[in-house]
C-alpha cells in the first residue's frame, strides 16, 4: 500500500479523517495522498503537511490507483460523470462512502469494468475508532479497503444487501448508545455526582465494557454473569431496567432504523 496513489474527492471531515487514518498508521506517507476540494483555503495545512492538494478531480485520478468519493450523495452522480474518462479499468479501485449508493449504480455511471467498493463508516472514524462496512464484487478491491479502514477502526465485509440494515446497526448505533451513555450519567447524577463526572464514569466504563467483548471474544451475558449474584445489587437494577423495556426498546429503535434504510435506500 505504500507504494499506491490515493486520491480522496470531497476532503470533507470524513475524507480527511481517512487521510489523517493513512498516514498515522504509516499505511500510505502523506506524499502519496491527494486531496481534492472546492475550496483549497481549507486544505492548508495539509499540504503543509506534505499532501497534494487539487482542485481538479480528473487530474487526481488520473495520478490515483485508489479513488475514495467521499462527497454527499446529492453530489455524486455529478462527480462520476466528471471522473469517468480519467477511470482506467486494470488501473483504478473506486471506493464509495457515500450514504445509499449502491454498485450497481456508480458502475451505470463510470462502466462496469471498473472495480468498485462501497464503505459505509461511522462518525467515529474521526478518532480511527469507525465499524465500517464493506461491499464490492472484487476480492482485491476489497483487500485494499480492508487495510484502509482497519487503520481507521475496524471492518467487516458484508452483503451489500445488508448495507441498509448496517446503516441502523453501526452508523445509528453511535447515536444509540450515545444516549445510553447519557442516561447511565443521569442516573449517575441523581445518586449524587456531578455531571461532568457522571459522564465521564458512564463513558469510560462503556469503554470498558465494549473492549471485554472484543477483546475476550464473549458473549455479553457471559460478562453480565461475572457481576450478577444472587439476590445481588447488579442483577436489581438489570430487572428494573427489564421490566421497563430496556432491552426491548432498542431492539425496537434498530430495526425502526434498518426499515427507514431500506426505504431510503432502494
Amino acid at each position: 500500500m505504500d507504494k499506491k496513489v490515493i486520491a480522496i474527492l470531497g476532503s470533507g471531515n470524513i475524507g480527511l479523517s481517512i487521510a489523517n487514518g493513512l498516514v498515522h498508521a504509516k499505511l500510505v506517507p502523506s506524499k502519496n495522498i491527494i486531496l481534492t476540494r472546492r475550496n483549497l483555503d481549507l486544505l492548508k495545512d495539509y499540504s503543509d503537511k506534505g499532501f497534494q492538494v487539487s482542485i481538479d478531480n480528473k487530474k487526481a485520478v488520473a495520478q490515483a490507483d485508489i479513488v475514495i468519493v467521499a462527497v454527499q450523495p446529492q453530489q455524486l452522480n455529478e462527480l462520476l460523470k466528471q471522473i469517468k474518462p480519467s477511470l482506467k479499468t486494470k488501473k483504478h479501485t473506486v471506493i464509495s462512502v457515500a450514504s445509499g449508493a449502491t454498485i450497481s449504480a456508480i458502475k451505470k455511471i463510470i462502466g462496469e469494468q471498473i472495480n468498485v467498493v462501497r464503505a459505509m463508516p461511522n462518525t467515529a472514524i474521526a478518532i480511527q475508532e469507525s465499524m465500517t462496512c464493506l461491499s464490492s464484487d472484487s476480492s482485491e478491491s476489497l483487500a485494499y479497503a480492508e487495510k484502509i479502514f482497519n487503520t481507521l477502526g475496524s471492518s467487516l465485509i458484508i452483503k451489500e444487501e445488508l448495507m441498509g440494515p448496517a446503516t441502523a446497526l453501526c452508523a445509528c448505533g453511535i447515536a444509540f448508545f450515545l444516549r445510553a451513555i447519557r442516561a447511565a450519567s443521569q442516573g449517575g447524577i441523581e445518586i449524587g455526582f456531578h455531571s461532568e463526572d457522571a459522564i465521564m464514569m458512564a463513558a469510560q466504563t462503556a469503554k470498558g465494557a465494549a473492549a471485554l467483548l472484543l477483546e475476550n471474544k464473549n458473549h455479553p451475558e457471559s460478562e453480565v454473569d461475572k457481576v450478577t449474584t444472587p439476590r445481588g445489587i447488579t442483577i436489581s437494577g438489570l430487572n428494573q431496567m427489564e421490566h421497563n423495556g430496556f432491552s426491548s426498546a432498542l431492539i425496537k429503535g434498530i430495526v425502526t432504523s434498518a426499515e427507514k434504510a431500506a426505504k431510503i435506500y432502494s
